[in-house]
């Protein structure tokens, strides 16, 4: 009897101390809250939320609560990837046909399960996955297997297989008696409307189109579908609450994209002062994508700061360029799975020097990327209400950017998923 009575007491504690919710209390030499950076700050993290957050004076510590501080410190809201591929790896390890054409859904999902604890572990709590490449809608289950704590990773939004126009995307150049493997779905005119709802009826978060690609006669980039096509795109995209973005490279593609409605631009290699100022007037959100073009390039042999730099490379510096000139809304998405994913910070330390302040690189990777992707209301800033995503580095990132590789604790939904004590 005496047995059965521990037992009881042993299982009705457990469920007792499963049900309670954990509670923090965080302090930090800096805290940077999305838009400004304090001193003398506290977080409180009762649950999944931030119940507080203000200077020390102001912050009561709940009874009970895990301290969390590290020396010379910086806490940051949890870093947001605004342009990845978790179902692509780098090409310099095995190129791109070969990953859509001869890999398995089932081995590129498994691979992918590893980038997404990666990408998390960089300090990325929540992510953008534009599109499978060939994998159909296994983003689709991976962002599944993470909300329902299968396995660990960002908070995705998925765009499913993406929109390209028909005989626009790869591969290519191979017999066409056989069926060959798009890294995309291919629609046109009217048939938009059908591949779009049935993309969203499978889970699509949002609509990613491909509004040009290198089909020229020169294989250069040129716009693959028209003003209209994309109007349309947009208009069945909108009505079911999502929203549609775009891989626009060259002028044309940009302009029609901005004009349809798209909500950022992914890449805009050819960016110029009349397309950023038509950016700008519709408040649409450039993602400059800048770490894969020069991934790319050294892949191709290009050696950074011994041989002479590439056309593709000052082209996407001069854009990037005329982007913070002209005032448009830069946000931060560096095409992760072109290279490793969690090397995410490339991106942002490519900002960095390609111009932009330190201190506003952090903010594209938290508050304006929360803000252009309409989840500013659950991350994005250390604020009372929000999700307790929650990133703390050693040095200050506000001033030089590399120090968010100087990982200390990572959380996210209120839950530690690293912490380097």
């Amino acid at each position: 009897m005496t047995t059965r009575l521990i037992l009881l007491a042993s299982f009705i504690f457990c469920l007792h101390s499963y049900g309670q919710q954990s509670s923090y209390y965080l302090t930090a030499d800096r805290v940077f809250d999305g838009e400004s950076l304090h001193e003398n700050w506290a977080v409180v993290v009762e649950g999944n939320r931030i119940t507080a957050a203000g200077p020390k004076a102001n912050v009561k510590e709940p009874a009970g609560a895990t301290r969390i501080n590290f020396p010379n410190s910086t806490l940051t809201p949890g870093l947001i990837e605004g342009h990845s591929h978790m179902l692509l790896y780098p090409y310099n390890i095995t190129d791109w046909d070969t990953q859509v054409l001869k890999e398995t859904d089932a081995y590129r999902t498994a691979r992918a399960t590893v980038h997404a604890k990666n990408t998390l572990m960089a300090g990325f709590t929540t992510a953008r996955d534009l599109g499978s490449e060939g994998a159909g809608y296994a983003d689709v289950g991976l962002k599944r297997a993470i909300n329902e704590g299968i396995i660990p990773g960002p908070r995705l939004l998925v765009a499913g297989r993406a929109i390209v126009a028909t005989g626009s995307y790869g591969p290519k150049n191979y017999d066409h008696d056989q069926q060959i493997m798009l890294g995309a779905e291919a629609a046109d005119g009217n048939d938009l409307v059908r591949v779009v709802r049935d993309q969203i009826g499978k889970g699509a978060d949002l609509i990613k189109v491909y509004a040009d690609y290198r089909w020229g006669l020169n294989g250069d980039d040129r716009p693959s579908f028209t003003l209209d096509e994309l109007k349309l795109i947009n208009e069945v995209t909108r009505s079911s609450g999502r929203v549609m973005v775009c891989h626009a490279k060259s002028k044309e593609a940009i302009k029609r994209a901005v004009l349809a409605g798209a909500e950022t631009i992914e890449h805009g290699d050819d960016l110029d002062k009349e397309i950023a100022l038509l950016m700008k007037e519709h408040n649409v959100t450039y993602i400059p994508t800048l770490a894969a073009v020069e991934m790319i390039s050294q892949y191709r042999g290009w050696k950074k700061g011994v041989s002479v730099e590439p056309a593709n490379i000052t082209n996407k510096k001069r854009s990037f360029k005329e982007a913070m000139t002209s005032g448009v809304t830069i946000g931060m998405g560096g095409d992760v799975g072109v290279f490793p994913h969690g090397d995410n910070v490339l991106e942002m330390e490519l900002m960095q020097e390609y111009g932009m302040k330190a201190f506003d690189v952090l903010k594209a990777a938290t508050s304006v990327n929360a803000r252009a992707f309409h989840l500013d209301n659950q991350v994005g800033f250390i604020k009372t209400g929000l999700k307790a995503d929650l990133l703390i580095v050693s040095g200050d990132p506000s001033k030089n950017i590399s120090d968010l590789r100087k990982i200390k604790f990572v959380m996210k939904d209120g839950v530690v998923y690293r912490n380097e004590k």
